[in-house]
């Protein structure tokens, strides 16, 4: 089964680096390398995160996310997302904008007569819009889970209290505009506040509309009654038609708010846009896909049930990241590290809570979920 799940993204990081090795030559290689590690370490929790979803949705739109889904994760936000934002802040055209970042020139002004900054500096410059936007939807998600009452916590000495609190109503959205404020003043500059605001906002209202317009369309099953969730789709409904499309939507947008991190941090490692994509892309989005798939087929959220909180937790600190990242730089590695222990302390409770179930303990209840099948 794991040669079948990660077969494709096996053959896929091959052929990828074989045209790294024909476009850049071993330093090419060796950069897409790295940059697939990154890539990898950065969104294991958006695997997880994924496999929540995706094990509540209908066969049908499973197949599309995991294949029409790829390529606008590969294509859209590694490879097209950089260039739309050169394009909108240089003013120059899409043909202009990757010719730029095909060919940088050594001097700015060469290209620019009015002396404005190259590809890599006015990516890195849109930086604090990105963070604002992705991480105020990754904040909403995250308070949206930690405010819910669940029968099964990690945490437990903080998750139930929040659980509690968080039966005032729209809290989240209040601890989170109140979130958004204070970094606007802490971080952002007079210049970038506004922008900072702006997008902040729209990142939360993305949210509230994908996420409610996922859960209006998210029928139960006949003859089971869907427990609902703040934080997400419901449990026990398998999403079809207009719920499987608003939670592919809502997918698809967790997915660029994930990657935002992951292409601006590898503007540190290489400004080349084909080795990013390759990278990022091509190897590194599609060993997250056989991750999610791996998830749900095995029935590891099931088995591992505080992987999903680790997962929300790591999410949490990322939103946090992001924000921050805005007036301080962050490295990528504290960003990665962060998640990896989060979700790896949450494997190892997990395993803990297992064992003392079979030797009799008294481990939480775990209600039983059949994984859905993946196409």
């Amino acid at each position: 089964m794991v040669l079948r799940i990660f077969g494709i993204s096996i053959v896929v990081t091959v052929l990828s680096l074989i045209v790294a090795g024909i476009y850049g030559g071993p330093e090419a290689v060796f950069l897409v390398a790295i940059l697939s590690i990154l890539e990898i370490s950065l969104s294991f929790d958006n695997a997880v995160i994924n496999a929540t979803v995706l094990q509540r949705m209908s066969e049908f739109w499973q197949k599309i996310f995991l294949t029409i889904g790829i390529v606008i994760a590969v294509f859209g936000m590694r490879l097209v997302f950089p260039l739309v934002i050169v394009w909108a802040a240089s003013g120059l055209g899409p043909v202009e904008a990757m010719r730029l970042a095909l060919n940088p020139p050594a001097d700015d002004a060469a290209y620019f007569p009015d002396g404005s900054a190259s590809y890599e500096t006015i990516l890195t410059d849109a930086h604090p819009q990105i963070a604002a936007f992705g991480g105020m939807f990754l904040l909403m998600l995250f308070l949206n889970f930690i405010f819910e009452s669940r029968e099964i916590t990690w945490l437990s000495w903080l998750e139930r209290p929040l659980a509690k609190i968080g039966k005032l109503d729209q809290l989240e959205v209040v601890v989170a505009g109140g979130l958004l404020l204070a970094t606007s003043f802490l971080f952002a500059d007079d210049e970038n506040r506004g922008t900072v605001m702006v997008a902040g906002v729209a990142g939360l209202i993305l949210y509230i509309v994908v996420n409610g317009l996922g859960e209006l369309f998210n029928l139960p099953e006949e003859g089971e009654e869907a427990e609902q969730s703040r934080g997400g789709p419901t449990k026990l409904a398998k999403a079809t038609g207009k719920a499987g499309f608003f939670l592919f939507l809502y997918l698809e947008v967790l997915d660029a708010s994930f990657s935002f991190d992951g292409v601006i941090g590898a503007f540190a490692i290489t400004s080349d846009p084909i080795i990013i994509a390759l990278g990022l892309g091509f190897v590194g989005a599609m060993f997250v896909r056989s991750i999610t798939v791996f998830l749900v087929r095995k029935g590891t959220l099931s088995e591992y049930v505080y992987l999903e909180h680790g997962a929300h937790w790591a999410i949490g600190a990322l939103s946090v990241i992001l924000l921050v990242s805005i007036g301080v730089h962050v490295n990528e590695l504290i960003t990665g590290l962060v998640g990896i222990v989060l979700i790896g302390a949450a494997f190892i409770s997990s395993v803990i809570r297992n064992r003392k179930a079979g030797n009799g303990g008294d481990g939480d209840h775990v209600p039983e979920r059949t994984p859905a099948a993946v196409g």
